[in-house]
């Protein structure tokens, strides 16, 4: 796809690469404002564990964070209607916009223009699901919808029962989109693998010091059930297995760091995914100044990411 007419920076990696530090940067040099295209950081209360890194923001305006509460069901349908509301008005403030994230549904859903649909909760649907073993749930989604973008569906129960429900829901979907068409220019941040597996233990350090488990224990303490945080990916649902006592806190940590491994590697695999259909993304190297790169790559587009 050609990137001649840009109209969306989209700075993307996987966990831990400094995206939301380059991302910061850029829109602090073309007067940009970010908007995140992260699955969890829309979750007030949820920070250590979604890295939301909100110093790192300063005087930098942003959206799609913290603009929902633990307990909402908040899906790619809602992430993909409030971003481009809120898109939309950075563009009549004749700001850049600055996607940066790492969940590739989301990042898809805005650029490909996904045709979706709100599908509301079944109780009915919910209530035969509760008799169902997990076995018997992954054979069911995967019969209805065999390809799936993200495997975490197939392990976590109330993610399981929840894209059952999507997967078999009768609502369909408009048959136009009033969305705006996005053409976006693609920053990528590429590590060695062995340097990023040594900033993600890092990184996961780091918020166990900062807190990590004392979020997890004050989010069920204000109401949120231990299956909902669950929900919420690695860091909350293996924080809240070890609080139940279903994990030693050297487990805990040793799971978890391997699995969000795992997880970024699935990220990259997204990634390429992207670029075998045919999208362009710009990788930098982190050995060289990251924003330096980025400003060679801007330069060109720069007049139709300003612009409508």
């Amino acid at each position: 796809m050609s990137t001649n007419l840009a109209n969306l920076l989209v700075v993307l990696g996987p966990t831990a690469s400094g995206k939301t530090h380059l991302g910061v940067e850029i829109a602090r040099l073309y007067g940009g404002e970010i908007l995140s295209a992260d699955s969890r950081q829309v979750y007030r209360g949820l920070d250590l564990g979604s890295g939301k890194d909100l110093d790192e923001y300063q005087e930098i305006p942003y959206h799609l964070i913290d603009i929902v509460e633990p307990e909402a069901e908040y899906s790619v349908f809602h992430f993909q209607r409030d971003f481009f509301k809120a898109y939309q008005q950075i563009k009549q403030r004749q700001q850049l916009p600055v996607m940066v994230g790492g969940t590739g549904l989301y990042i898809d859903a805005v650029t490909q223009n996904y045709q979706l649909h709100e599908v509301p909760s079944n109780q009915a649907l919910r209530n035969e699901l509760a008799e169902l073993s997990l076995e018997q749930l992954q054979q069911r989604l995967l019969s209805v919808k065999p390809e799936q973008h993200n495997n975490t569906d197939l392990q976590v129960r109330p993610r399981l029962v929840r894209a059952i429900e999507i997967a078999e829901s009768d609502t369909a979907p408009p048959q136009t989109s009033p969305h705006p068409e996005i053409k976006p220019l693609y920053l990528g941040i590429r590590w060695e693998r062995a340097v990023l597996r040594q900033r993600i233990t890092l990184r996961l350090k780091q918020r166990l010091e900062q807190g990590l488990v004392e979020e997890v224990e004050r989010l069920h303490a204000q109401g949120v059930s231990y299956a909902k945080l669950e929900f919420y990916g690695l860091e909350y649902r293996l924080v809240a297995q070890y609080l139940q006592q279903q994990l030693s806190y050297n487990d805990m940590f040793q799971k978890l760091n391997s699995q969000i491994h795992q997880f970024a590697k699935r990220q990259d695999t997204w990634f390429r995914k992207m670029e075998r259909r045919g999208d362009e993304i710009h990788w930098l190297s982190p050995e060289n100044l990251l924003l330096t790169q980025a400003e060679q790559v801007i330069a060109p587009h720069l007049s139709s990411l300003n612009t409508d």
